[in-house]
């Protein structure tokens, strides 16, 4: 059972998933189901029988901007893939759901109602030998209205550079060698900025630290103990950022979904921005805490 104490019910089982297989599989929208990697490649192999396959890359960013959807663009994908601003959408991927819980903040920044993960994502799936197919799902096409964009769950370039003078906590998601500076991305994948290091002040909670060995997220108290520890309370706004926004989404997602922290946005622009900015303060090696 997913633990009942965290703050919103937006996290479902892999039990409860399959108990519903029917209903993600049907042409009615009541119920949607959504495999979210950077890639297809997975998906194309094995999935969730009557889970819709989204390329984070290609269809959920701006292909021009290196941005979240324009609005319009966000509707056409879902309504497109038989999904309503009614439809119950679970969402689960591969990291322990990075990309995932990266278009659960989409979701929620365009206003979608009534969006879940799937606690431990497609590896757990796997893992635990849970049906998959290979067969695609062909869903009617929809009518997609989204609400928003709510730019309440969303940090730029000016906000964090307020939150540095107001000494606004600012949670750097990616691991002590990114933050550090000793790297630039982790191992096998793409260096997108130009300097290594850390927004100044920020604290290092790796995005690693909120779920268990199996992907699943740790219970409420785990997490509220996690963030405190480093001084990241519910008194004031916090901004979450990594690399190119999929793992921040995760610690986000912690604190606002699960823990129920007021005022938590997410810098989707993360070190891929910060890290190639002219002039743009940096600090590199252990934070001075």
């Amino acid at each position: 059972m997913v633990d009942d104490s965290y703050a919103n019910d937006v996290l479902v089982t892999a039990d409860w998933v399959e108990d519903n297989l029917e209903a993600f599989q049907s042409d009615d929208p009541e119920y949607r189901l959504v495999e979210v990697d950077v890639d297809t490649e997975a998906y194309d192999d094995s999935h969730a029988p009557g889970a819709i396959g989204f390329n984070w890359e290609t269809q959920l960013q701006d292909q021009t901007q290196r941005d979240v959807l324009e609005k319009q663009d966000f509707a056409d994908l879902l309504g497109s893939h038989g999904i309503t601003e009614d439809s119950t959408v679970v969402l689960y991927g591969d990291n322990s759901n990075w990309f995932a819980a990266y278009a659960y903040w989409q979701f929620t920044y365009y206003g979608h109602d009534d969006v879940r993960i799937l606690d431990g994502g497609r590896d757990y799936w796997l893992a635990n030998d849970y049906p998959t197919t290979d067969e695609v799902p062909e869903h009617s096409e929809r009518e997609y209205e989204p609400r928003g964009p709510f730019e309440g769950v969303r940090a730029y370039r000016d906000d964090v550079e307020k939150a540095i003078d107001r000494d606004i906590p600012l949670v750097d998601v990616r691991s002590p060698e990114e933050f550090r500076g000793e790297i630039l991305a982790p191992p096998g994948l793409q260096e997108t900025a130009q300097r290594g290091g850390h927004i100044p002040g920020a604290k290092n909670v790796s995005w690693a630290a909120t779920v268990n060995d199996d992907g699943t997220f740790k219970t409420r108290d785990e997490l509220a103990d996690l963030y405190e520890s480093e001084g990241v309370t519910d008194d004031q706004e916090v901004v979450a950022y990594c690399r190119i926004g999929e793992r921040s989404s995760i610690a986000w997602f912690a604190l606002s979904e699960l823990l129920g922290y007021d005022n938590v946005v997410n810098y989707d622009g993360s070190w891929t921005e910060w890290g190639n900015l002219v002039d743009a303060p940096i600090e590199k090696g252990e934070a001075d805490n």
